[in-house]
Formats: structure tokens, C-alpha cells, sequence
């Protein structure tokens, strides 16, 4: 049986070319798989779906969801490096609250954060970790569209919607 694997996803517009290149010289297996990208709702999140959609599709935000980010960091298992988030990004929590609304009572917390070298394809030694503090990376970030996402048999994940939230491009 084919795997398929769906999430909802942010996309990161502002400051790519940083972060792609980033992530084409230090995980390039990653980098063909997804572009940069804060996930906003896990595949065990997301059913029934068609209440999920139906949530998005009633939002409009006044302006695009923002998010404040951290100094980069390794992940537990030294093996991966991620941007986190820093601060209490209330606009995300907010987001996955009405995303989720009718479909997960408690949602759970989800940090946001841009995945630099995935755990699962790369190995960050302390010479590319020194490497990558070198670089000057977005501190803010806005994001005005969810795109659901699919991953079939572990191959490159491909967009199946888009969907905006915010009518302005903002930066309030």
C-alpha cells in the first residue's frame, strides 16, 4: 500500500533565497524533497479534512500571520539544524486554533520553526554548524497563504491547494 502523507503548510516567500541556498549546500536531499517551509498542521491533525479546508476557507485576516525567529539551533540528536521561533508568535497559535477548530478540542502546541538540515538526510558536524552561525538569517518572517501539501511514497511533496488568509501584504 502507497504511503501518502498530507499537511498543511507555510511556505516561506520572504527571504528564500537565504534559506535555499542554505539548505541546497548543507541538506540537499531535503531541499529537493520541500522548500523551506514552517508546518502549521501535522498529517494526524488534519481529519476530517473537509472541515479543516472548510475552517481555512472562512478565514480573512487583516494582515499576514508574522513570525519572530531565533538564533539557529541543533536538533537533540546533534544530527539536523533548525531556525526556531522566539517570542510568543500569537498569530500562529491563533492560525492552528481556527484551522483546527471543530476538529481537535485541546489542539497541541506546536513550535514553529524552518527546518535547515532535516535529522532524517543530513549529519551537522560542529565544523557546518559553525559554518551556518556565520550566516545572516531572517529574524521576521509573514505569511499570507496555507498550502495543503502530499507526500506519496516518500518522494518530493507537491501542493494540492492554496489557500489565502490575508487579503494584505503587510508587515505589521
Amino acid at each position: 500500500m502507497t504511503q501518502i502523507r498530507r499537511q498543511l503548510t507555510l511556505f516561506v516567500s520572504e527571504e528564500n533565497e537565504i534559506l535555499e541556498s542554505i539548505r541546497a549546500a548543507f541538506n540537499p536531499a531535503q531541499h529537493q524533497l520541500i522548500s523551506a517551509h514552517v508546518t502549521l498542521c501535522r498529517e494526524d491533525e488534519i481529519e476530517p479534512i473537509e472541515k479543516v479546508l472548510a475552517n481555512i476557507q472562512s478565514l480573512s485576516l487583516a494582515s499576514p500571520v508574522r513570525i519572530t525567529f531565533g538564533g539557529i539551533q541543533r536538533t537533540p540528536d546533534g544530527k539536523g539544524v533548525f531556525l526556531p521561533s522566539k517570542g510568543e508568535n500569537r498569530g500562529f497559535h491563533q492560525l492552528r486554533r481556527a484551522v483546527l477548530r471543530g476538529v481537535c478540542q485541546l489542539p497541541s502546541y506546536h513550535e514553529p520553526h524552518i527546518t535547515l538540515m532535516h535529522p532524517r538526510n543530513s549529519t551537522c558536524t560542529d565544523e557546518r554548524f559553525r559554518r551556518l552561525t556565520q550566516y545572516e538569517l531572517p529574524a521576521v518572517l509573514h505569511f499570507n497563504k496555507i498550502c495543503l501539501i502530499e507526500q506519496v511514497a516518500g518522494v518530493k511533496w507537491n501542493t494540492i491547494g492554496e489557500y489565502p488568509i490575508a487579503d494584505k501584504k503587510t508587515t505589521a
